[in-house]
């Protein structure tokens, strides 16, 4: 079990040098490159940071990569766990962008376009958390260690948060003179409110994974070595209910967020009517049983 979740049929697919391609529109070796490895088994895929040297910090090339999966997601995937190998889920961005010289993509690369192709260019990177939002699957990030800077968005980006009881959280970025742009700023106000979530991030401190849990921010806390047990556990409950009203009710609570009460009316009105039609055409009919 160890590395990955098993399906029903305790079957794994990995992707291979023939079929890698076709699936994820990204080949095994340029995941590994990124610092990524995907696997995907029956309704259950993995995305984990493989970087366990360098504490799984983030690059361009990881966030064009995540953006990629998240492009090429296989269409039976209904829960997508984001891991990490080693100790830390992820201690945040590659400090090699912050050299003025370098093979990587560097901050000081960035300055050489406007400010208009700068921002351009952040909206890519922030393409590797925003499909992780993807309401054709729950998103789970089970987070172990240090979840810093972008690993805390990368974890924010996700539906729910299995955390292991040495999770730390920080948004260090205002310490860099940066502000998070990774998109964890949204779900971390909506969660903890305004005046929380600005001290949080300006303070720049440490969250353990008994205040996370406090704050909603982790929705269940675990010993570290349960974690991937417990996040099995979630899975497979989350894979009781009927993929389409799963699929359905994820939409539905994203609008709620946004939607005044009448619009919100109109579209769950909308969702059960596609929902009761898929279910009374199966061969069941009318007479299914409830």
């Amino acid at each position: 079990m160890r590395g990955h979740l098993h399906t029903r049929a305790g079957r794994e697919t990995t992707m291979t040098r023939a079929n890698d391609r076709s699936m994820t529109g990204t080949t095994e070796a340029e995941l590994h490159s990124a610092g990524l490895r995907f696997r995907h088994s029956g309704p259950i895929a993995e995305i984990t940071l493989c970087k366990p040297e360098r504490r799984n910090t983030q690059s361009p090339a990881m966030w064009r990569a995540l953006a990629g999966l998240g492009q090429t997601m296989p269409a039976d995937v209904r829960i997508l766990v984001v891991r990490a190998e080693g100790p830390s889920f992820s201690a945040g961005l590659d400090r090699s962008m912050l050299n003025a010289t370098g093979n990587t993509e560097t901050i000081a690369g960035l300055l050489d376009g406007s400010d208009v192709t700068i921002a351009r260019k952040i909206r890519e990177y922030q393409d590797g958390f925003m499909f992780l939002r993807d309401s054709n699957f729950i998103s789970i990030a089970a987070v172990q260690g240090h979840a810093v800077g972008a690993g805390f968005q990368l974890a924010l980006a996700c539906d729910l948060r299995i955390v292991a009881d040495n999770a730390v959280f920080c948004m260090k970025e205002p310490t860099l003179g940066l502000v998070p742009d990774l998109t964890g700023l949204t779900p971390l106000v909506r969660q903890v409110g305004y005046g929380r979530a600005l001290e949080i991030c300006v303070r720049a401190r440490n969250l353990d994974a008994k205040e996370a849990e406090a704050l909603g921010l982790a929705h269940c806390v675990v010993p570290a070595d349960n974690l991937e047990r417990e996040v099995e556990d979630w899975a497979r409950g989350l894979l009781q209910a009927d993929t389409g009203a799963a699929r359905e009710t994820k939409a539905l609570l994203q609008s709620a967020e946004v939607s005044d009460i009448d619009l919100q009316r109109q579209l769950e009105g909308a969702a059960q009517a596609r929902l009761l039609r898929a279910l009374f055409a199966t061969t069941d009919g009318p007479g299914r049983q409830f």
